[in-house]
């Protein structure tokens, strides 16, 4: 696998090694042994899925302390734009974003360390939407920021967006007391 560190310190665009022949592929999703050898050394309790139609964004979300949340993410089908923010106090890339296209075609993955808010937005019909997260979900810490922030200014990629009610109501960063 290959592994390339982002414009942000600690955020990872992971490419895996594809085997195809003329019966299909198959690729190793994750193997602790391999990640922690690239620099991926968090242990992973709990995966998730969604499912999203195109326009869907989802985000900008987080767990605060003490039920923060490093995730590997990737797609199984369709694709998506996925965006990890920095929220690390005293971090020069504080408010600053990444982002990496995802598609169930790349079977690329991102990893989001810890202090960082995380969303993506869907580009395809039918997308499945894969997460490991290294702490259990907590609905008292979770936490947001509003997906359209201004000083943030995520390239969405999504001209009319559908949302959730949660995603539309989060402070903006300026609003925003970090507790990472």
């Amino acid at each position: 696998m290959e592994v390339i560190p982002l414009p942000i310190e600690g955020v990872l665009l992971v490419k895996p090694q594809i085997f195809g022949d003329a019966r299909g592929w198959f690729y190793e999703t994750y193997n602790e042994e391999r990640y922690r050898q690239a620099g991926i050394t968090e242990t992973f309790v709990q995966d998730n899925q969604s499912f999203s139609q195109k326009n869907v964004v989802r985000g900008l979300h987080f767990q605060k302390p003490p039920h923060t949340q490093a995730k590997l993410v990737s797609v199984i089908q369709g694709a998506v734009l996925d965006v990890a923010v920095d929220l690390r106090a005293g971090s020069p890339t504080y408010g600053k974003y990444v982002s990496a296209l995802l598609t169930g075609e790349n079977h690329h993955q991102l990893f989001v360390p810890k202090g960082f808010a995380h969303g993506f937005s869907v580009l395809a019909d039918h997308t499945i939407f894969a997460y490991k997260c290294s702490n259990l979900y907590n609905k008292a810490s979770e936490g947001s920021i509003i997906y359209n922030d201004p000083d943030i200014n995520v390239e969405w990629g999504v001209e009319h967006p559908i949302l959730s009610e949660k995603d539309t109501t989060g402070p903006t960063l300026k609003e925003f007391v970090t507790p990472f």
